[in-house]
């Protein structure tokens, strides 16, 4: 049971792995959209589509008696509130292997997609659709979520229903290795913003900022980059923050209800009536840390979450160029962002979302800091030197960001391009 702020901290404690025994997943959300009506995918082709899936080797993730997601070897697919889906991948060795179990999916998910007369679309926010226009489904606890959370942010429900990302989780081997690799990610938000935009149009028009998803996960209700994040943030310091953060809400057996007359602390203290006043459990505190939707937070890993969804192509990029950083090279990064001053980080991340690259940090652009970090990623890489079949390293999965790079342009330059031409609705969609 966790009664006490040190049982928290052994939570995060816990999670302390050997360097040689790291892992790397990745998680990875897409829109569906029906064919015949260039609207999103309703419930009854979720489950059309999920029971085709079942012939991949899937097995149902059940609800009561809906099914609202599958399990197949170590990998999930959940659904998400407005329909979309989300591939959480198994915890891997290397970025070879994360990359070829996202292709393994795509290939299913074509299949499957094809047979439904589905498009796929890979952005950080949907290009089309106006939110009253998205379709819900059961899942209980998105009922509860829909209520509750526009009253901490105004484009909560947006967040929940109109935006995709790729999130990367990654290990620690100390607590002083997650105070360095938490902080060295939460200073480079802003570059993480700029270099993986990709949601430019809005309801099929420009929205004049090139991540509008991450324009509205600042406006979301338990969101946003607190600026003690940038701070040397210890476990201790860590559970103090979720121990006075509200409950969204508290799962009891199969029933849902609402937290938000309740702070952590309350569970801990026996306060909560609903629950007869008992004390919370570990899967209590794992569901609080994943409702809580910073742009990076802690369980018993570190979850990773600035970056727009892409297409399939560039994919393995954003993971690797964490990697490269945190695994091959983390004492050079964090000796870099040791120096950048936190009012100054928070005001590039404010800006980013609409300015990109152009955005200033420390007297420079963030292309300049992205292409820094690139190469500091690479060498990490390199360092690694961890080879596929054909004998290449990591590496390789940064040439689409090395492209951008030397382009400067982004994904989300790329879909103003090709809509703005003729505005047609099939440019957005995967080929």
């Amino acid at each position: 049971m966790i009664n006490s702020k040190d049982k928290i901290i052994e939570y995060f404690k816990s999670g302390i792995k050997e360097t040689k025994k790291y892992k790397i997943g990745i998680e990875h959300e897409k829109f569906l959209f029906d064919n015949q009506n260039n609207k999103r995918i309703d419930y009854k082709k979720i489950k059309e589509m999920f029971l085709s899936l079942l012939e991949f080797g899937w097995n149902p993730i059940l609800e009561g008696e809906n099914i609202i997601g599958l399990t197949k070897e170590g990998k999930n697919i959940s659904l998400e509130p407005g329909n979309q889906i989300e591939l959480s991948g198994d915890k891997l060795n290397n970025i070879h292997d994360a990359c070829s179990e996202s292709h393994d999916y795509l290939f299913e998910l074509k299949q499957v997609t094809k047979k439904h007369n589905i498009s796929i679309v890979s952005a950080g926010f949907d290009p089309i659709s106006k939110l009253n226009e998205i379709p819900n489904n059961p899942k209980q606890r998105y009922k509860l979520m829909t209520k509750d959370m526009p009253l901490g942010g105004k484009h909560s429900l947006d967040m929940m229903y109109r935006t995709c990302g790729t999130q990367l989780n990654i290990d620690y081997n100390s607590e002083e290795d997650f105070v360095k690799k938490f902080k060295i990610i939460n200073s480079i938000v802003p570059i993480s913003i700029a270099l993986f935009a990709n949601s430019s149009i809005v309801e099929k028009k420009k929205s004049n900022y090139l991540s509008y998803r991450s324009k509205v996960w600042q406006n979301t209700s338990r969101g946003g980059l607190p600026k003690f994040f940038l701070e040397n943030l210890d476990f201790e310091k860590y559970a103090d923050f979720i121990i006075e953060f509200p409950i969204l809400f508290i799962q009891n057996k199969e029933k849902y209800f609402s937290g938000k007359k309740y702070i952590f602390k309350d569970f801990m203290n026996e306060k909560i009536i609903e629950l007869n006043n008992r004390l919370p459990t570990e899967n209590d505190l794992s569901t609080h840390l994943s409702t809580i939707f910073t742009e990076n937070r802690l369980k018993k890993y570190i979850e990773l979450r600035s970056m727009d969804t892409c297409g399939w192509d560039c994919l393995c990029s954003g993971p690797a160029f964490y990697i490269g950083m945190l695994y091959g090279n983390l004492d050079e990064v964090y000796e870099l962002i040791s120096k950048w001053d936190r009012d100054k980080i928070i005001n590039a991340y404010l800006e980013a979302p609409q300015k990109g690259f152009n955005t200033q940090l420390m007297g420079k652009d963030l292309l300049y800091w992205s292409s820094t970090l690139l190469n500091i990623s690479r060498k990490g890489l390199e360092n690694r030197d961890i080879l596929n079949k054909s004998g290449k390293n990591e590496s390789l999965f940064l040439n689409h960001l090395q492209k951008v790079i030397d382009n400067k342009t982004t994904n989300a330059d790329h879909m103003i391009s090709k809509f703005s031409k003729n505005e047609d609705l099939s440019e957005l969609y995967d080929k």
